[in-house]
Formats: C-alpha cells, structure tokens, sequence
C-alpha cells in the first residue's frame, strides 16, 4: 500500500496523489499543480510525504509556473 500526499507549506492537504497497492520497484508519478477540486494552485514551496508499511519519507518541493 503506497500513499503519496501533496501538503502546502502551512501544513494544509492540497491532494492525494496515490493510495493504492503498487508493486515493488521504480515508478513516476506526474502532479499537474491542482488540488482535490481540480483548481490550479500558486508556484512556491510544497511538502510532499510518501508511505507504505515499511517506510515513510516527507520532502520539500518547488513548484515554478
């Protein structure tokens, strides 16, 4: 089970990108910059927290538009 949510830099969710079971190995995974309702949201600094069983890992992210 893989879980990918995309937070603002107030800690807001601004959307899940994936929670489903994904196989073992590499994969992408593309963000076209909008939030759960389908708006565009503003360039700047985004938090991104990636989680399965076994691991868990939150990064920041610049998004340039």
């Amino acid at each position: 089970m893989v879980n990918i949510t995309i937070y603002n830099v107030a800690g807001h969710h601004i959307r899940t990108l994936l929670n489903s079971n994904e196989p073992a190995g590499y994969h992408s995974l593309y963000w076209d910059s909008r939030n759960e309702v389908g708006k565009k949201v503003a360039a700047g600094i985004y938090i991104y927290s990636i989680r399965t069983r076994k691991f868990s890992a939150t990064k920041k992210m610049v998004l340039l538009e």
